[in-house]
């Protein structure tokens, strides 16, 4: 059992007491052969998605979510994955990859996450088994830096789908931003703005780079110790994004399950898949905290704030 290291008094990191692994290891599932889609939604299956992804139900997903191991050297719950040339890389993809489409409806979207060294291998192999929508960058703003190099401070998330009819809710995912210059007409009426108590802000179409995004840390309610956790908020973007209330969100490499409990709190049903024990039972833990509350940070009243904007 890893044990938990000493914590600050204001560290808010989620952590595993024996009762919560008692009290969670009897939800996690195990699957033996193929299962229907009752069988496996909202549910967290606690196996290794290349022994299982044969088995689940065909056309029920109606967005996908993958965020696999980049192309480094790292360890996940006591499970280690080794860093390969890249053409090594590239064939480990299309070994999952490859089997996904027979899991999605014809019009279900695929989001892959990967950094500078994994993006162009996820490109080439989405590419062969679905339409490439866009890549999306995100700023991490995390990290120490580098002496020789410049510092890592973006991701990518390729976007593609099944086929040209697909779900993109755009007025879901506006952006508030702060307005520098406050327009007006020539009547005095602001233009594409309005005043709150917080200030002056409109709504702005969403895009593909993305500096709004917090990564998780201490001080965080959502923070565990996973070393590549992502944040509510980009998943609650892409959630709402590429599917409806209803919707089934699937999710290979679940982590601690942020994309279930983001799937939950907006009204969408899941399939969570993680090896890791640990990470399935902080993952449990989430979603039933996640029925107590429902607030996502950065995300109120049905917008998204732009970073450090008093939401």
């Amino acid at each position: 059992m890893p044990k938990t290291p000493a914590r600050a008094p204001r560290n808010r990191t989620l952590t595993l007491t024996d009762a919560d692994r008692t009290r969670f290891r009897p939800q996690l599932l195990t699957l033996s052969g193929a299962v229907t889609l009752a069988a496996v939604e909202n549910r967290i299956i606690r196996q290794d998605i290349f022994s299982i992804l044969d088995w689940l139900p065909p056309q029920s997903v109606d967005l996908v979510f993958a965020d696999p191991p980049y192309n480094l050297t790292k360890s996940f719950g006591g499970k280690k994955f080794a860093q390969m040339p890249p053409d090594a890389y590239e064939a480990w993809l299309e070994t999952w990859v490859s089997r996904l489409p027979r899991l999605l409806k014809p019009t279900a979207s695929v989001y892959i996450c990967g950094d500078w060294r994994s993006s162009a291998a996820i490109h080439r192999v989405m590419a062969r088994h679905f339409i490439v929508r866009n890549r999306i960058t995100w700023e991490r703003e995390k990290g120490r830096g580098a002496k020789r190099n410049w510092k890592n401070a973006s991701e990518d998330i390729w976007f593609g789908t099944v086929g040209d009819e697909y779900t993109f809710n755009v007025n879901a995912v506006k952006l508030k931003r702060r307005v520098i210059a406050p327009y007006t007409d020539d009547a005095g009426a602001p233009k594409d703005w309005a005043a709150s108590e917080s200030g002056r802000f409109r709504l702005t179409h969403p895009s593909n780079l993305w500096t709004d995004i917090t990564v998780p840390f201490w001080s965080m309610p959502e923070n565990t110790d996973h070393p590549t956790q992502k944040p509510e908020k980009l998943l609650a973007k892409i959630v709402l994004a590429g599917s409806n209330p209803g919707d089934v969100v699937f999710d290979p490499f679940a982590g601690v399950g942020t994309t279930a409990v983001v799937a939950k709190k907006l009204g969408r049903r899941f399939v969570a898949v993680e090896v890791a024990e640990e990470y399935c039972l902080l993952a449990a833990k989430r979603l039933a905290l996640a029925a107590e509350d429902s607030r996502i940070q950065g995300y109120v009243d049905g917008v998204f704030w732009e970073r450090n904007a008093g939401k």
